[in-house]
């Protein structure tokens, strides 16, 4: 099969690696990671004009590199070819395997942020500070100073403590390996911040079959949605997370 991928660059390593490997013909395309931070609607809307770009002629499918998150996905539709999405909360499930190794280990260990190559290389350098996103909005980005000169000392130091602590449920750091590091730097790297806030570090076992299967098919409704010409995806409040309905009519 020929088939068109449009993945977040958070996943680059990962996907490279499975589509060298795969026995389809697979052209890539990889958005930042700032998208998560621009708001549901902003994403969505970024994610379908890169669907809609694509020379359906040319391809089988179109698989997106991208779990709900956030319910950035909902609404997409599938027009001439089927979409195809692995099913699971958020890009931490491609990591683990499976959404259901994913649902154990986060109830069994609140308070962990995870860590991979592309959250360590991609996610700090992306576009979170673009005028768009979220956290320009509402005033993450600012300096405690910016604050004290529009809103006051004592209604800044407020904010300030609000906005600037994004962390404070946290309490571990978890560093995921692929197996498709270079070297040690990403698992150092995780470490020594974990070290630098004083959290606990653990050291996961990542599972690359998820990220195989997408690229490699065929897609078993267990792992993942295959959304046919004429329906979008939607959240389905359940076990399999995401769903297709049909499209309204235009």
């Amino acid at each position: 099969m020929r088939l068109k991928l449009i993945a977040c660059e958070i996943l680059y390593r990962e996907l490279c690696a499975a589509v060298a490997r795969s026995i389809n013909k697979v052209d890539l395309e990889f958005l930042p990671k700032g998208l998560h931070d621009i708001g549901q609607a902003d994403m969505s809307a970024r994610l379908a004009q890169a669907i809609s770009a694509v020379d359906e002629s040319a391809y089988e499918a179109v698989l997106l590199g991208y779990a709900l998150c956030s319910n950035g996905l909902v609404g997409l539709a599938a027009r001439g070819i089927p979409l195809v999405v692995p099913r699971g909360h958020d890009c931490i499930t491609l990591f683990l395997g499976s959404k259901e190794r994913y649902l154990d280990y986060f109830q069994t260990h609140p308070g962990v942020y995870f860590k991979t190559s592309g959250w360590i290389e991609r996610g700090d350098n992306s576009q979170q500070n673009h005028p768009a996103s979220i956290a320009q909005k509402s005033g993450m980005t600012q300096s405690y100073e910016d604050l004290v000169a529009k809103y006051g000392e004592d209604n800044a130091r407020f904010l300030y403590e609000q906005l600037g602590n994004m962390t404070r449920n946290y309490s571990a750091l978890a560093y995921i390996e692929m197996g498709i590091e270079p070297d040690d730097r990403f698992e150092r790297c995780t470490q020594e911040r974990a070290a630098a806030r004083g959290w606990q570090y653990e050291k996961l076992r990542g599972d690359m079959s998820l990220i195989q299967a997408l690229v490699d098919g065929p897609w078993d409704d267990e792992r993942f949605l295959v959304v046919p010409p004429g329906h979008r995806v939607a959240s389905s409040f359940d076990e399999q997370i995401i769903k297709a309905e049909p499209c309204p009519p235009s």
